[in-house]
């Protein structure tokens, strides 16, 4: 449909009911979490309530997220995500650069490969790390083998990032394999035939021309890194506790809405600015292409 005014009854056919699904499940919840966010746990008869709240009372579970605990949590999962996301970069770019260029019969299966952990729920996907990466686990033995060992592989931070780059790597080869795949070869041609080595043809020609799939696999496994509670909760235990932990333990354990909510609301305006940034680098990439 070229122009919704001219059909605007097909319009609002297709467009009411997904409209109605994101109003109901998604805008108000959203909306709810953000009013709660500002509130605080009712006083009742002296005694704070249980599941009472006084909403709109300001902003102290924002100053509270503010405090060096807190803080310090945070900056932990700053660099754990970051961390993670340039592992994911460091691996995922020669896997999507050796799709791109393998026979066109063997892309399918390669890109089945990449997408294949998808097929399996998360939580067994963890599971099966905690079976590899265990003092008795299957890396541990095969270290036995040649007299080395064992690990204390879990419960570290190490455990977290490489759950992490395990779970996110293919948020990184997708859009890495897109961006190389509409890569003009020509451009690489002609570097080698002007007398660039290869690595200063990748350097200056392949890693600015495909920038902008960078720049969303980092987008795109950075913020789910930064929320994430399951990996770190399985993998890294009370020694690697992430703030996606913190958020879900004032919802369920803590039962602290409020505070829960405002933290929620930090990441996803920390998410925005993210998405903030992207665009600016595709306004800036546009006008440097002009």
């Amino acid at each position: 449909m070229e122009n919704w005014k001219r059909n605007p009854r097909v319009f609002w056919t297709i467009g009411t009911a997904p409209s109605i699904w994101l109003l109901a499940f998604f805008i108000i919840p959203l909306g709810f979490l953000f009013i709660m966010s500002f509130s605080d746990k009712a006083v009742i008869d002296g005694q704070v309530s249980i599941n009472e709240y006084d909403y709109l009372t300001g902003i102290t579970n924002y100053l509270r997220a503010f405090d060096p605990l807190y803080l310090s949590i945070m900056w932990k999962s700053v660099w754990i995500s970051a961390l993670a996301t340039a592992f994911c970069l460091l691996f995922a770019y020669p896997i999507a650069f050796g799709i791109c260029f393998a026979p066109n019969r063997w892309k399918p299966l390669l890109l089945l490969l990449v997408i294949l952990p998808f097929w399996i729920n998360l939580l067994i996907r963890t599971y099966a790390l905690i079976a590899v990466f265990r003092t008795q686990g299957y890396v541990n033995k095969v270290l036995g083998v040649v007299g080395l060992g064992p690990y204390e592989m879990l419960y570290n931070d190490f455990a977290v990032i490489f759950g992490l780059v395990y779970v996110y790597m293919p948020f990184m080869v997708l859009p890495l394999y897109a961006t190389i795949e509409r890569l003009d070869r020509s451009f690489l041609e002609a570097s080698l035939d002007l007398g660039a080595s290869q690595f200063q043809t990748f350097l200056k020609v392949t890693v600015p021309l495909t920038m902008p799939g960078i720049v969303t696999g980092i987008i795109l496994v950075f913020i789910p890194c930064l929320g994430t509670f399951l990996t770190p909760d399985l993998l890294g235990g009370a020694n690697a506790i992430m703030i996606g932990n913190v958020i879900e333990r004032q919802f369920k354990a803590a039962n602290d809405w409020p505070f829960g909510a405002a933290l929620s609301f930090l990441l996803m305006y920390a998410t925005f600015g993210a998405l903030a940034l992207r665009y600016l680098f595709t306004l800036r990439s546009k006008g440097d292409g002009v």
